[in-house]
């Protein structure tokens, strides 16, 4: 038994039936040549047979009269892997629309909290000889730059390898696949039928992790600390500075006067139920890193312009644009790069506002903005202490815990719109028993006040999309996507590519 730090307990506390707090991966797989019909059902046999689990796969919270109320993780010493693991078949004609209908469904549903916090589900049945993998996690387990690392680690990028789950020990591998026959496919991702365009064109394999997401700013805090003595720690080094306090805390938050103080009441902002939609597409990478290249700024800089164009359209064809710009809260990782490799789970995570620039209808000048409120905040940042860094961003985002209760949203200010999150993924191309991921598709958290999440993840030369709202506040949210689309061709026309 062990304390669950404050970081974590954060998403055990807020949630509800209205308000599960797990983010999701969808994977989409290529059959290998040769697999048969009952393919992925034997894949899920051998993976419930597999043996040991590791320990962040056994973990599931308690809190009782002998911990005083505090959350603590137990272990599970009896994982029923076949509860955690289930396959689903889509209905015909298992197209991407019936993917997403079912992953909807199943990202709605809260996991159960007496059994370790994890779900996989193995989908058969989608078109085009492919496949799906859907698993979710509870965000107090992990935050999405440990799960991509996680899924890089385990996944491999030997299409003869056979894959070990998600949940072994790193290093059990063993023996050659069966099913995978002929030669190892070239590099770069296929064309993904379904799609309107045929897949990305030009998309090219090992490309950069994106930018955003991964930005680091200092080493994650010390879980001795907890969140009170962070924060207390925090006073103490600002109370240090003496005479330069004030700049410091004015630098800290943010050149006020040039953010928003209180972001407009839009449809995003409001009570959410416990219904899901959700929305995929994805683009590729190089489009995106040449609009950057041309404006000198960061893929993630294009990533919120292109969010912010979307948003624009789609709230202009309901007729509800704000004449004050939206704002987004985008996530920062506090995990130290050196310590990449051995972060088991958790959450370091910082946060910075964006200025979304929603009232310009300029493509150009909402870039400019964008990229100068980004700007101010990563300085901000930069400036200060691991524990500076997490007490900044708890400011920030703490008016959000207490919009969160259903009653008093609209009576509190929002601290922002919604969050958009950039997450970087594997470089590589990477396989499940010779099968080939073709697609990797993030799913987060709304909450009530936030009735939308934008994340995305690189992989293999796309940035790939992944919209998760409330059904009944966002309606036709897949409109978004192709305002996403038209939103990257307004950039490209307007810098001239």
């Amino acid at each position: 038994m062990s304390l669950i730090s404050p970081s974590d307990a954060v998403f055990l506390l807020p949630e509800s039936r209205e308000q599960p707090m797990h983010v999701a991966s969808l994977q989409v797989y290529r059959l290998p040549d040769g697999a048969g019909p009952g393919w992925v059902g034997a894949l899920r046999e051998r993976w419930v047979a597999s043996g040991e689990v590791r320990s962040l796969f056994r973990r599931r919270p308690e809190r009782s009269l002998r911990t005083l109320g505090a959350w603590t993780w137990t272990v599970d010493d009896d994982v029923d892997l076949d509860y955690h693991v289930r396959l689903s078949a889509l209905p015909g004609p298992g197209r991407v629309r019936e993917l997403l209908a079912l992953v909807s469904r199943l990202h709605a549903t809260p996991i159960d909290r007496r059994r370790p916090l994890w779900e996989l589900h193995l989908v058969e049945g989608l078109e085009g000889g492919r496949f799906a993998i859907y698993i979710k996690i509870h965000h107090a387990l992990l935050d999405g730059v440990a799960g991509m690392r996680l899924l890089g680690e385990v996944l491999s990028d030997d299409p003869e390898e056979r894959t070990p789950p998600l949940w072994a020990p790193l290093g059990d591998r063993s023996g050659p696949v069966t099913g995978a026959s002929g030669p190892r496919p070239t590099a770069g991702r296929p064309p993904v039928p379904g799609r309107p365009d045929g897949g990305p064109p030009g998309a090219r394999p090992g490309t950069r992790a994106v930018d955003g997401g991964a930005d680091q700013a200092g080493p994650a805090p010390g879980g001795a600390y907890g969140w009170p003595g962070a924060l207390a720690r925090s006073a103490c080094e600002l109370a240090g500075l003496g005479p330069f306090i004030g700049r410091r805390i004015v630098r800290m938050l943010g050149e006020v006067d040039q953010q928003p103080l209180l972001p407009p009441r839009t449809i995003l902002n409001v009570p959410i139920t416990g219904s899901r939609r959700y929305a995929a597409e994805d683009w590729p990478l190089e489009r995106i890193r040449r609009v950057a290249k041309a404006v000198d700024g960061t893929v993630n800089d294009v990533v919120l312009a292109m969010c912010s164009s979307a948003l624009r359209d789609y709230l202009s064809e309901l007729g509800c644009l704000p004449d004050d710009p939206l704002v987004a809260m985008t996530p920062v990782s506090l995990a130290p790069r050196q310590a990449s490799g051995t972060r088991d789970g958790g959450n370091a995570v910082g946060a910075i506002l964006c200025d979304l620039a929603t009232e310009l209808p300029d493509p150009v000048d909402r870039l400019e903005r964008i990229q100068a409120s980004m700007r101010r905040g990563k300085e901000a940042m930069a400036g200060l202490s691991p524990l500076q860094a997490l007490a900044l961003s708890a400011f920030q985002v703490a008016p959000l815990a207490v919009c969160a209760v259903p009653g008093l949203i609209g009576v509190l200010p929002q601290p922002f719109n919604l969050i958009i999150s950039n997450v970087p993924g594997p470089r590589r191309t990477l396989y499940v028993d010779g099968a080939r991921l073709v697609g990797l598709y993030p799913l987060s958290v709304p909450v009530h006040g936030q009735a939308l999440n934008v994340t995305c993840t690189s992989y293999d030369g796309g940035l790939d999309f992944g919209l998760t709202g409330d059904r009944r506040a966002l309606p036709h949210l897949q409109r978004l996507l192709a305002h996403l689309g038209t939103g990257l061709s307004g950039l490209e026309v307007a810098v001239g590519l």
